[in-house]
């Protein structure tokens, strides 16, 4: 009924979290001191934080977007209030906050999973490129 709700609030503060890391970013780009002209700089193997987290935001809404269309195809959704027709009496309330408890939270946390199995290949490979960078120089 609503289990996708756990991962819309996910997404939400992942996708702060991606505008934050982005101004930290900016901000730190300007403290960085400049190259003089000419000087070449070797590439830098790393991925930004903020590209990092939006893997995670783009996973969340993605499956959002499909469990939302899901609910609706399947009459669980309507387009007035309450929105969500688990919602309308109390004994499927109950039933709406308690899947919400159970699948939604399972849902977010393989998603999280799938992510941190992500950024550990992320991670792995910056090491090999860095150490056959040290290698060649």
């Amino acid at each position: 009924m609503a289990c996708f709700v756990v991962p819309v609030a996910e997404a939400v503060i992942a996708t702060a979290a991606v505008q934050i890391a982005k101004k930290h970013e900016k901000s730190q780009e300007k403290l960085e001191c400049k190259l003089p002209e000419g000087a070449v700089q070797a590439p830098e193997y790393k991925i930004s934080v903020s590209r990092k987290i939006s893997w995670l935001r783009n996973l969340l809404w993605g499956g959002v977007l499909l469990l939302a269309f899901e609910h609706l195809w399947h009459g669980e959704l309507t387009p007035y209030f309450p929105f969500l027709t688990g919602a309308t009496n109390a004994a499927d309330a109950a039933t709406m906050l308690h899947e919400m408890a159970t699948v939604g939270v399972a849902m977010s946390l393989l998603v999280t999973a799938v992510w941190g199995v992500m950024l550990l290949a992320v991670k792995v490979k910056e090491t090999k490129l860095s150490k056959e960078k040290e290698i060649r120089e």
